[in-house]
């Protein structure tokens, strides 16, 4: 599929509603449950969202608009959020979440890219040219992938319990 404004927003207005639908009132052995050391919980990626969201995806969109590929992005820490937002509950993160996507998702209607704009080109620390619609492109993805991560960490915790229909359960080996 072609890259399309219209239709990455229709994932990005749906991926708060879809966290909190699907997280939101669970127990704590559903929600900061993770694979085993240095990986995350449902928390966690939680946190990483709304963080990525106060830094990353609206202000890399903005430098591009305003820079080009003469300021490159401020690189991105990807586990700020275990800093930033250390104590929060998950209904404070999902709120948070909720509260900052729908003002990044003003920002980018506000804006309305043209072809030329969606063209345009910036500078990214590690991966040098990429263009507004791959950081846009990539931005739906993320939020995809994470929500696939937090079913599959929470799926592993029946994985046992799951008894010999493992076989048949591939979202239990997935790493």
């Amino acid at each position: 599929m072609d890259f399309e404004i219209g239709k990455a927003i229709q994932v990005l207005e749906r991926t708060p509603r879809t966290l909190i639908a699907f997280l939101a009132g669970l127990p704590p052995e559903w929600t900061i449950a993770t694979e085993g050391p240095q990986t995350w919980s449902a928390v966690d990626v939680v946190g990483h969202l709304l963080h990525g969201e106060e830094t990353d995806w609206i202000p890399r969109a903005r430098t591009i608009l305003e820079h080009g590929e003469t300021r490159p992005f401020e690189p991105f820490d990807r586990l700020g959020q275990f800093t930033r937002y250390r104590g929060w509950t998950l209904d404070a993160l999902l709120s948070g979440f909720a509260a900052a996507r729908a003002t990044s998702l003003a920002t980018l209607n506000g804006w309305s890219l043209s072809s030329e704009q969606l063209a345009r080109r910036g500078r990214h620390p590690d991966f040098g040219v990429v263009t507004m619609s791959q950081l846009l492109a990539t931005w739906v993805v993320h939020d995809l992938g994470h929500i696939g991560q937090i079913a599959r960490v929470m799926a592993k915790q029946y994985g046992t319990a799951a008894g010999p229909w493992r076989a048949y359960l591939p979202v239990l080996s997935r790493l």
